[in-house]
């Protein structure tokens, strides 16, 4: 059942550059066909999740990481009557501004930045939406709608303090009430990237040979959905084995968002999208019993996949390339295409440099580094 607190794509607060409706679909819809029609979300197949592409063809990469949030989004939206597109949207969108080689290539970034206003991967993507999108006759960017937008920038909270540059520049134009939470739709995506993410990885983990089922049996409900298969179908081969129980890990932490969003929303009585936004606090939430779980099976995964020798040794490579990268662009920009080289003083070059690195897939960041390095 739809529920009144849903962002209504009738109420949208429209667009930056008004286009009219669609004969056809929602607002909402079209900023997801528009997310899945741009460059950016194409270059997401060849960017990392953790493992390069080259370690092999059935790890997540940020694309399939992607597609994987979206249809949590989409669950979890449609139980909880609220607006499946908008938060389809929010979820797809949600890793555009990551860097080449994941995390690590993120940090390195990061790093040089940090003279000329950092780099942050939330901002990035707002940025990419909003103006590096360069396809359109009549505008720069995708022209999402206000409630995309809202929901790219702060899906994980309120932004105040210090806004990162990229996102600083566009609420100078466009106002996104960044102090206040964003619409449940996309709380639902954020969790929804956490709920991806935990159970991929473990997926990967076991798949890459860093831990086996024995070293994961005592994670809080892992051990428990093992056992339940293991009872179910006790001479089941491994490999379905720890997809039959991961499957399971994946239902139980989806159910307890559910659970626990319903009494929240329940409890709040909201009676529009703008009374979730001024709530105060999240009200897509998991259980603290189970968040304090999560926190576990995070900890173990940090300590034996995310520093893991293997992932390691991908790490120190794709700083070296990421740094030799933006030396060699801030040293002559002549390298880098005209589009990307527009000139102006040194911050507003090595934010060219920025946007240029950001946008590379893993393979071409390697290409470009091998290309310019003697």
């Amino acid at each position: 059942m739809r529920k009144p607190y849903r962002c209504k794509p009738s109420q949208s607060r429209g667009r930056l550059v008004d286009e009219g409706s669609s004969a056809h679909r929602s607002p909402f819809q079209r900023d997801r066909d528009r997310i899945i029609h741009s460059t950016a979300f194409r270059r997401l197949k060849h960017k990392t999740q953790v493992f390069v592409a080259h370690e092999g063809d059935h790890f997540r990469t940020r694309l399939t990481h992607t597609i994987e949030v979206a249809q949590v989004a989409r669950t979890m939206a449609k139980a909880l009557g609220l607006n499946i597109e908008l938060s389809e949207a929010v979820a797809l969108a949600h890793d555009l501004g990551h860097t080449p080689f994941g995390h690590v290539g993120e940090d390195a970034l990061s790093a040089k930045m940090a003279p000329y206003g950092g780099f942050d991967h939330n901002a990035q993507a707002l940025k990419i939406v909003t103006s590096l999108e360069r396809n359109y006759a009549e505008f720069d960017g995708l022209n999402l709608t206000w409630e995309a937008l809202e929901g790219i920038a702060k899906h994980n909270g309120p932004v105040v303090g210090d806004l990162p540059y990229a996102l600083a520049a566009y609420n100078a134009r466009h106002d996104l009430e960044l102090h206040t939470h964003a619409s449940a739709e996309a709380q639902i995506a954020a969790l929804s990237d956490d709920i991806a993410y935990n159970n991929h990885d473990l997926d990967d983990g076991l798949r890459a040979g860093l831990f086996e089922i024995a070293d994961i049996h005592h994670l809080p409900i892992v051990g428990d959905c093992f056992d339940a298969v293991d009872h179910k179908y006790p001479n089941i081969d491994q490999n379905r084995r720890h997809h039959e129980a991961l499957r399971r890990v994946f239902g139980i932490m989806v159910e307890d968002v559910l659970s626990e969003s319903s009494k929240r929303l329940d409890a709040l009585g909201a009676t529009s999208a703008g009374e979730i936004r001024a709530a105060g606090a999240p009200v897509i939430q998991f259980s603290k019993s189970l968040w304090s779980d999560l926190q576990i099976i995070r900890k173990f995964l940090f300590e034996n996949m995310y520093r893991s020798s293997r992932v390691n040794v991908m790490r120190e490579t794709s700083v070296v390339v990421v740094n030799g990268l933006f030396d060699a662009f801030m040293n002559d920009a002549a390298l880098m295409p005209s589009e990307w080289a527009k000139g102006g003083d040194e911050t507003t070059h090595a934010r060219q440099v920025a946007d240029y690195i950001a946008g590379m897939t893993d393979g071409y960041a390697q290409r470009r580094f091998d290309e310019i390095t003697p």
